[in-house]
């Protein structure tokens, strides 16, 4: 995309910020917190719970019941998907991500079927290491859990030019508008590049994720530097978003807001609320970010709010 002077945008004008809650994920494991959400129950229940405290979306992984095992089928989406479209408004985020195991077939099969207002999209590929977490547990609730942090050490998450095409021809045609998570600079230009081709339209939702093992690292400059370069790739196209993994989350939301971002939360990026203290739910850390906003002098944005801001398409369009 030509580079641009960056103009503020309706949304900064209007103080509004966007809390997204990412529920579960499939980065951690269940022996690391007993308050990781794995069954459909539980799934539902907390993405519901973090709408009613402030989150506008809920991005959405599956996991297997039994064992906690990330799992892309979309039967396994289709056990909490309804109910939480029936228990609240809020925007409902489909993750293409799955797992860095899965292939590109089988992370997009949950979108393609349910045709969410929102699906993830991860803009590039990357060293993907959760090998260095192994160490911290002496012994593990599942057999799956070690070997799949370890086997990390030597695993790209791919996201090709081809497997990015693949998701945007497999999803665009149903409506869905995408989080583009970038988790690095070179993600951005990546964005920028299929904006020029035509394959995305603005505004684009940029997700910028730090403190990834293989990504940018969680500094101040680093943030800043991921704003400075999104603004003069997008200008006021773009509505920017950032998580920050582990400790780093909350910190970084701040940065963020300060900025006139958003805020992504939730126990898929982090399973902290506090220095040592685990979160016991979702709501917490949705909770902490609302104080971050609303100490800055703005205001959580509603779902239809940020229905608003994104362009989305509304949740009478999904397929669930």
């Amino acid at each position: 995309m030509t580079e641009t002077n960056r103009k503020p945008s309706a949304q900064q004008a209007k103080g509004k910020v966007i809390i997204t809650c990412a529920v579960t994920g499939a980065i951690h494991t269940p022996t690391m917190s007993p308050y990781l959400p794995i069954t459909p129950d539980q799934i539902a229940s907390e993405a519901i719970a973090a709408a009613e405290a402030g989150a506008a979306i809920l991005h959405l992984h599956a996991r297997d019941p039994e064992t906690g095992k990330p799992d892309q089928t979309p039967e396994a989406f289709a056990r909490f998907l309804p109910r939480v479209k029936q228990g609240t408004n809020a925007a409902i985020n489909i993750t293409t991500g799955g797992s860095p195991y899965m292939k590109v077939e089988e992370r997009v099969r949950p979108a393609t079927e349910f045709k969410p207002e929102v699906a993830s999209l991860n803009m590039g590929s990357i060293n993907f290491g959760l090998y260095h977490l192994a160490d911290k547990y002496e012994t593990f609730k599942f057999d799956w859990e070690k070997p799949h942090l370890e086997a990390t050490r030597d695993l790209v998450f791919r996201n090709s030019f081809k497997d990015i095409e693949y998701i945007l021809a497999t999803c665009y045609d149903n409506g869905t508008r995408f989080e583009f998570e970038c988790y690095d600079i070179a993600h951005l230009y990546n964005l920028s590049h299929f904006a020029d081709r035509g394959l995305v339209k603005p505004p684009f939702f940029v997700q910028s994720v730090f403190g990834l093992l293989g990504g940018i690292g969680t500094h101040p400059e680093d943030v800043a530097h991921m704003k400075r370069t999104a603004d003069r790739l997008f200008g006021d196209q773009f509505r920017w978003s950032v998580l920050g993994a582990g400790a780093s989350q909350l910190r970084i939301a701040a940065q963020s807001a300060a900025l006139g971002g958003n805020i992504r939360v939730g126990l898929e990026d982090s399973l902290w609320a506090g220095k040592g203290k685990l979160a016991k739910s979702n709501v917490e850390q949705v909770v902490l970010a609302r104080k971050i906003i609303e100490g800055l002098g703005m205001e959580v944005a509603t779902p239809d709010e940020a229905r608003e801001i994104l362009s989305l398409k509304g949740g009478d369009k999904v397929a669930f």
